[in-house]
């Protein structure tokens, strides 16, 4: 099986675009389509179904991505095992879509030579993160533990991500150029599946406490695609997302990404690491994340910072 058809067929899964994965692996759209192509015949099965706004997984493709993106980590380790004295960084993002990802991605691009391996764990609680730092299966996580640290763990702040108000065309709040905490109150805030015992619910709790927000948690997270679907349709429907965050919907949705300030509120990103030996590659990234331009001196942040 070629495994590049294969880290095709995974990166086109998670970006949902074909373009979008030509670009990260730095070949034409249409190799990527001829790779996954073939792919399919190799597999008697199709693995997506084109959409207007891009690509989604069949049935087939469902089953198929948790193995493919094993093929995939698998080669990439086997390359890696054969170099003496190299090992890649393998760290841990919420989403490849996040602030953290995209930032990394933008430390990559300038630093090509760097030996990554990004994984997304999928897991809501951060102690599970730091167990697989314990383990030895992950460099660093970009989670945060609110509690009690492990005592052979250090947790390094490294971004605060401004947060921006999501809006379709019709919500109230949709021809502002930008927002005040206080201009937030009574509006429904919808963020769905909300992981107790995950960072993110601790933080939301607090924001909301400290401003008097509506935040609207019902519901499981069916993915971004569906909260875009909702938000372009809804008059009274908004979330909140990074500024860094990466979303992609179509042209007609004519959503808006609205910044806030008076205060900023600021998501803070923190690095989990081994306090002992941890990979020489991080110095470098987490010096990368500190050089990014700062939120205001007045921005809002949780406590546990």
């Amino acid at each position: 099986m070629d495994t590049e058809a294969v880290r095709s067929f995974v990166r086109a899964a998670e970006l949902g675009q074909l373009q979008h994965a030509a670009d990260e692996l730095d070949v034409t759209q249409q190799a990527v389509s001829k790779r996954i192509a073939a792919l399919e015949r190799e597999l008697g099965v199709r693995l997506f179904t084109r959409t207007g706004r891009g690509v989604e997984l069949t049935l087939d493709g469902q089953a198929f991505l948790p193995h493919a993106r094993t093929i995939v980590t698998g080669a990439d380790r086997a390359v890696t095992a054969t170099k003496p004295g190299s090992r890649a960084l393998r760290i841990d993002v919420l989403g490849f879509r996040s602030a953290q990802a995209v930032i990394l991605h933008d430390y990559w691009r300038a630093h090509p030579g760097t030996e990554l391996d990004v994984v997304t764990l999928r897991v809501d609680d951060p102690r599970q993160a730091a167990a697989a730092i314990q383990a030895g299966e992950l460099d660093a996580s970009f989670r945060t533990i609110t509690g009690t640290l492990p005592s052979d763990l250090r947790m390094v702040p490294v971004f605060d991500s401004p947060l921006e108000l999501l809006t379709g065309p019709s919500h109230p709040l949709a021809s502002a150029r930008t927002l005040t905490p206080a201009e937030l109150r009574g509006h429904r805030i919808w963020v769905p599946g909300i992981a107790p015992r995950s960072e993110w619910a601790v933080f939301y709790d607090q924001l909301t406490t400290a401003f008097d927000l509506r935040l609207d948690a019902a519901g499981p997270h069916f993915g971004n695609e569906v909260l875009l679907d909702t938000i372009a349709d809804s008059a009274d429907v908004a979330t909140l997302v990074g500024a860094r965050d990466r979303y992609v919907w179509p042209a007609g949705y004519d959503l808006r990404r609205i910044p806030i300030s008076g205060p900023v509120l600021a998501y803070p990103l923190s690095l989990l690491l081994p306090r002992e030996n941890p990979h020489p590659g991080l110095r470098a990234i987490i010096d990368h994340f500190r050089s990014l331009t700062p939120p205001p001196a007045d921005t809002w942040r949780p406590v546990w910072t």
